[in-house]
């Protein structure tokens, strides 16, 4: 357990808190690029405790700036995107997406104000189908070199999802290994075959093991961390009766994202946002080592789980998480269907909007966890005085020094598996037709 003020410290990331100055330090996903299909390529955007207004100009360029006018305060999402600007409709004043104003038709003609008005802004980049903006001050860094941001545009895919619990809650069960073999449990084994698309129903790497059968009869995993350029890499060691060794790797990459295997071919790099304190957005790129991803079919199942404009989950806290205690007794450990996330969400937001961490009791398995909340509290010690070493920005050669991460399943001979993970991240890479780039030297 901590106290109530860390559990604050931890968790509050608006303007003026502490983790917020951290977070700031670090590009953000801020919405999906197919979010600006259409007519009119403009959104609203809260993140870190700000309100602001996204839109995409003609020549493919991404704004975001402050959602108010600094006239008088008119919410500019009702804006007019006029010649590389978004106008307000109040009284014509027009922005452009470096936040200066460049008209204030209503004003006389010999008027200045235009140029002596600017209204917050942030810069934006567009990655494999997200926009990540730098809310933090001064110049932004590289965005770091990883596998879903390397890799070419055929061969990932984005999607996202809002959860109704502060961001802290979202990332924690991402590095908890020991959650998949109970919260993600199935009392019965799917057929691989039918797995596209969707995580845990893979075959384990080089097996005929289904990864529902591993997780179902080896609930007790050895956990491993280890401190990294990126953060934290998490390693869950099953032992298969002593004839094997299944070796799970996965990574909470600094500040709030995490790199988890979901097939044998397919990775998942998922970043958990900030709206406020008591709501988060998970952001996801799903990449392919093997053949070009189908988009059509990954996006077709995800619209069946979300209702758009604003990916709220169909199936949560107002449905009772579609809870079934036939099929919890038959088919599934939480009768909640077979979307991992709608599991997931009962598991972060069951302890309420911010959990009462004065009131946890930690364990073994939850090593990461710990580490990670180390990792946090140094970070923000960093920012606070303006000296030492914040994980990627920081590290020899910056952010475009980090690679990978190496994210796999494999099983390998009880004293072997040191390696073997290694070389079945090797061999994957080679095999790649995109030519990703060699994982972190730390490897």
């Amino acid at each position: 357990m901590i106290s109530e003020e860390m559990n604050r410290t931890l968790t509050r990331t608006g303007p003026g808190t502490e983790v917020g100055a951290v977070l700031r330090r670090y590009w953000q996903p801020v919405a999906l690029t197919v979010e600006f299909d259409g007519p009119r390529p403009v959104r609203p955007v809260t993140i870190l405790g700000e309100r602001l207004v996204a839109f995409r100009n003609e020549d493919g360029s991404y704004g975001l700036i402050d959602r108010h006018c600094p006239h008088r305060g008119a919410d500019l999402c009702y804006g007019r995107l006029e010649d590389g600007g978004l106008r307000c409709p109040f009284h014509g004043w027009k922005f452009g997406t470096d936040g200066q104003c460049q008209e204030t038709p209503a004003e006389p003609e010999e008027s200045t104000l235009a140029q002596r008005i600017k209204t917050t802004a942030y810069p934006c980049v567009e990655r494999n189908g997200i926009v990540f903006a730098y809310l933090g001050e001064g110049e932004a860094p590289a965005l770091p070199e990883i596998d879903c941001l390397t890799a070419p545009e055929s061969h990932t895919f984005a999607f996202k999802g809002l959860i109704e619990s502060n961001w802290l809650q979202a990332l924690e069960v991402g590095i908890d290994p020991a959650h998949a073999s109970f919260l993600h449990r199935y009392l019965e084994d799917d057929d691989p075959a039918d797995g596209y698309g969707k995580q845990f129903r893979d075959y384990v790497g080089g097996t005929d093991i289904p990864m529902t059968r591993v997780l179902r009869d080896f609930p007790r995993p050895k956990i491993e961390v280890e401190t990294t350029d990126y953060g934290l890499r998490i390693t869950a060691l099953r032992d298969l009766n002593g004839e094997a060794m299944h070796v799970r790797v996965t990574n909470q990459i600094f500040p709030q994202a995490i790199a988890i295997p979901m097939s044998n071919e397919m990775t998942i790099t998922q970043w958990h946002v900030p709206v406020d304190d008591e709501t988060c957005y998970w952001y996801a790129i799903f990449t392919s080592f093997g053949k070009p991803v189908d988009h059509a079919k990954m996006r077709e199942q995800r619209l069946q789980l979300y209702e758009l404009p604003d990916y709220i989950p169909k199936v949560g806290k107002r449905n009772g998480y579609g809870y079934d205690p036939v099929e919890q007794k038959m088919r599934t450990y939480t009768g909640m269907g077979d979307d991992i996330n709608v599991h997931d969400q009962w598991a972060v937001e069951s302890p309420g909007p911010i959990q009462d961490r004065t009131k946890e009791h930690l364990g073994q398995t939850d090593v990461a966890i710990a580490a990670y909340r180390r990792m946090l509290l140094r970070a923000i010690k960093t920012v606070r005085k303006g000296e030492g070493v914040l994980p990627i920005l920081d590290t020899e050669g910056g952010p475009s020094a980090i690679r990978g991460p190496v994210a796999v399943d494999t099983v390998a001979a009880p004293d072997a598996w040191s390696d073997a993970w290694l070389a079945c991240d090797r061999a994957r890479r080679d095999a790649a037709p995109w030519s990703p780039k060699p994982a972190v030297a730390a490897e």
